[in-house]
């Protein structure tokens, strides 16, 4: 898909943090307090990315996990923007930006997978 495909499809806000790297601002997300049961997709393309059971409440204002569902579909990739050394996550199949990756998360893997909300959408289990 071409970006003027993407521009059709994404609403601006979801464009400028899947397209253009950008980032919501914190404790702004729709899934930032969702407890749903389900399986977190691409809002782009539908690819599988996070297991609702993988969630958990970080505090940093943002929905995290402590594990992708599938390391197949989500692909790491060095940031140095903004100063700093981070580690940005983003969806194998389409490319659109997730978030980061720290390790500073929970038990059994010590990941905080930092995710966007307006980068993903949720399906009923």
């Amino acid at each position: 898909m071409d970006e003027n495909e993407w521009r059709k499809k994404l609403t601006p806000a979801q464009y400028h943090v899947c397209r253009e790297r950008g980032t919501e601002p914190p404790f702004s997300g729709e899934y930032l307090d969702d407890k749903g049961d389900g399986i977190y997709q691409c809002a782009c393309c539908g690819a599988d990315l996070f297991d609702s059971r993988a969630k958990f409440d970080s505090g940093s204002g943002w929905p995290s996990f402590h594990a992708t569902l599938n390391n197949d579909n989500v692909a790491e990739e060095v940031d140095l923007s903004h100063g700093m050394r981070r580690v940005e996550v983003h969806c194998r199949r389409c490319g659109c930006h997730l978030g980061h990756v720290f390790p500073d998360g929970p038990e059994p893997t010590g990941l905080r997978y930092c995710i966007n909300s307006l980068s993903l959408q949720r399906r009923a289990r």
